[in-house]
């Protein structure tokens, strides 16, 4: 660790320190400098400190209410809601509560002043806050001897690799490891070595306390800053949680200090506790010391770095959510307060709940990703990931019922030894959501190999190879397993959640039989296209990318429904044709294709010279490294298909891969219609003979005519 960072550290720690010693340094002033006009009697004292116990104020107020409503006849009027009524009524016990620890704060402040001066003058006069100073220091310098004996270990965790995810996870557990240690040679050196010696009972709890929020504050720093990594060198590279780097630090800071001042004040209470405070006095003060926490979170709300960009309509957003984030911070902290703790931790709950799923989410993925998919434009999850994941989700949500049932009273325990229609739907929708996270992480899984199988059969292989075969067929069966699979979870997931609220689920399954019997007669077609479907799929009738051809419909297979196949044609229409309406399919993508060429050539051709040549041009193009690997035959000529009217037809034929035979063709016309020029082979043309009668001398007469005339045309243009 840097010395600037140590210093500054160092400089936060005795601040919080600081802190809390000069409010209690004040309270004790406070208590010195109140004279009472009479000294009291411990028994008086303590039947006067009774009155501020707010079980006691309710009682006395129930009694009071009671003696009134006893003496006065009841009124004829509607009365309020018994559930308001009794939050009224706490609330105003409460507030009571806190105007007399107000007013009872000076005198508690005396009391509490009075043992800890007690303590301090049997100590010898030492002040706590020089002792949590002085052991403090003692804490650093075993950190600071710590840190120079884990130099190779820091060296090797600088250099250690973050390509695969047991390295990543290797990784993160000794980093885990090295800033537990760190911590707890500090914790080893102030709170151990405090308890080595021997202390008056109230400073060695606010000394021993002290140092005990610190160590907190330290571990939780240590803790955000290996899961943040806010000091990365490369962006993201020792970073758990995928956020940028000046998120990293700001959020890093800001939770350090909101456990730090966390557990201060938690430390505060207790032995504000232990010094003999009422419970409204240590309340107020936790109010007081709650609004530091609530400041602390709208500052980190409002200078969280956004990125965003810098248009208007984005700062405007940005700024709605940090007003709306303000409200939220302000109303849990007043709802505090007030001591609606049930609305408090729901609030509370239905926040920091989906927001910890989502963090929990990225974070996994981040972790246990792929090192293949690190150019992938969209991280694919592996089982392991979405096992953990759930899992963690799983645990969140028990714990946030849990949570919930403790904050509203509710005994999860009783609710098996008890039996009420209420109890019953609440234990029917535990179930019910218990199984809803089962089946959820059954179809997670079951989803993530699919689609991972998916995105392997992207790879396109050797055209016309088995492996290609299978990897078509895979890409066809494997989207129509999944939206199966998909209804079949959900339907599962439905009736278990049904019978777990203690529905009856075997009626609903006749009717859905009837009603499916019904449907499958109203629908007909439907029913047909997706049987027809199926034996399609059964046959291996065609796949995804093969072009096939049925009746007037012919493309290439895009994707599949349960009841229509997609076609795209050539020329880029698209067909949806109904798997009942296919009827007897061409496959022109299977196996090979033989793709037969003819041309003409005069009757005065060498037929022999021209076979050479089609044969040694289709020994070029069998050998051409472009046309090799889909070139079952060379190209070769077949004979004298028939003897035109023009000239001489020679049939030519080749075997290929199919789709494969376009480009061929076009590169062996070419190549034949070069080579018979070259040669003095002549393609024959269409020709038309005019005879207009058996005298030779007509036909004589008419050439000079045309002579003439081309000589006249010549001569003159116009």
């Amino acid at each position: 660790m840097p010395l600037l960072s140590k210093i500054r550290m160092f400089k936060a720690l005795i601040t919080v320190v600081a802190l809390g010693s000069v409010l209690l340094c004040a309270s004790i002033a406070v208590a010195q400098n109140v004279t009472p006009a009479s000294p009291q009697p411990e028994s008086v004292q303590r039947f006067i400190g009774m009155f501020s116990d707010p079980d006691v104020q309710r009682f006395l107020q129930q009694q009071s209410q009671a003696a009134k409503a006893a003496a006065e006849p009841p009124l004829q009027t509607p009365t309020a809601d018994p559930s308001f009524s009794e939050f009224a009524m706490r609330f105003r016990a409460h507030a009571s509560s806190l105007l007399g620890a107000i007013q009872s704060f000076p005198l508690e402040t005396m009391r509490g002043g009075a043992v800890l001066e007690r303590d301090i003058q049997a100590n010898g006069g030492t002040r706590p806050i020089f002792l949590v100073a002085a052991f403090v220091a003692v804490g650093l310098a075993g950190q600071w001897l710590f840190w120079w004996i884990s130099a190779g270990w820091r060296s090797w965790m600088a250099r250690a690799p973050f390509a695969t995810v047991r390295e990543r996870l290797i990784a993160l557990a000794a980093r885990l490891l090295w800033a537990a240690c760190y911590v707890l040679s500090f914790g080893l050196g102030s709170i151990g070595f405090f308890l080595l010696f021997q202390w008056p009972p109230a400073i060695r709890e606010i000394v021993v306390g002290y140092l005990f929020a610190i160590v907190v504050f330290r571990l939780a720093s240590a803790l955000f800053d290996v899961l943040l990594a806010p000091r990365a060198e490369e962006e993201g590279r020792f970073r758990v949680v995928p956020i940028s780097k000046d998120a990293a630090g700001h959020w890093a800071k800001r939770l350090g200090y909101l456990v730090g001042w966390y557990a201060f004040g938690w430390v505060t209470i207790r032995l504000l506790g232990t010094l003999g405070f009422s419970v409204p006095a240590r309340q107020l003060v936790a109010y007081a010391l709650g609004l530091v926490l609530l400041v602390i979170g709208i500052e980190a709300v409002w200078r969280r770095p956004s990125g965003l960009t810098a248009g208007q309509a984005s700062r405007i957003g940005l700024r709605a959510r940090n007003w709306v984030w303000t409200v939220y911070f302000a109303s849990v902290w007043l709802l505090w307060v007030m001591g609606a703790m049930k609305l408090f931790w729901i609030a509370v709950i239905c926040a920091a709940l989906p927001g910890a799923i989502a963090l929990t989410k990225a974070s996994v993925d981040n972790i246990l990703r792929s090192s293949e998919d690190e150019g992938d434009d969209h991280k694919r999850g592996t089982v392991v990931s979405v096992i953990v994941e759930r899992g963690i989700r799983a645990a969140l949500i028990v714990g946030a019922i849990v949570l919930l049932a403790d904050a509203l009273e509710v005994r999860l325990t009783q609710m098996t030894m008890q039996d009420s229609p209420l109890l019953r739907l609440v234990r029917g929708l535990l179930s019910a959501g218990i199984i809803l996270l089962i089946v959820d992480l059954a179809w997670s899984v079951v989803k993530v190999l699919i689609d991972r199988k998916l995105d392997d059969t992207e790879t396109v292989l050797e055209v016309g190879s088995e492996r290609e075969r299978r990897r078509t067929r895979l890409r066809t069966l494997l989207p129509i397993l999944r939206n199966f699979l998909m209804i079949l979870f959900v339907a599962i997931a439905i009736m278990m959640a049904l019978s777990s609220l203690g529905v009856e689920i075997g009626p609903l399954i006749a009717g859905a039989g009837v009603v499916g019997v019904a449907i499958g007669f109203g629908a007909q077609t439907v029913v047909k296209d997706v049987i027809s479907g199926m034996f399609y799929l059964l046959d291996d009738a065609f796949r995804i990318g093969e072009y096939i051809q049925s009746g007037s419909y012919k493309g290439t297979v895009e994707s599949f429904s349960l009841r229509s196949v997609k076609l795209r044609h050539h020329r880029g229409a698209v067909y949806i044709v109904p798997f009942s309406e296919l009827g007897a399919v061409q496959n022109m993508s299977r196996d090979w294709v033989i793709e037969k060429m003819t041309i003409t050539v005069t009757y005065d051709s060498d037929i022999e010279k021209a076979r050479k040549i089609i044969k040694k041009i289709g020994q070029e193009l069998f050998e051409d490294p472009e046309f090799k690997p889909t070139t079952l035959e060379p190209l070769k000529m077949q004979g004298i298909d028939s003897l035109g009217d023009s000239g001489l037809l020679l049939r030519m034929k080749v075997m290929t891969l199919p789709g494969q035979q376009f480009t061929l063709k076009r590169r062996a016309l070419r190549m034949i219609h070069e080579a018979f020029h070259e040669n003095g082979i002549k393609l024959a043309v269409p020709t038309v003979q005019v005879s207009g009668g058996k005298d030779d001398a007509v036909a004589a007469a008419a050439q000079q005519m045309l002579a003439a005339h081309n000589a006249a045309a010549v001569a003159n243009p116009a």
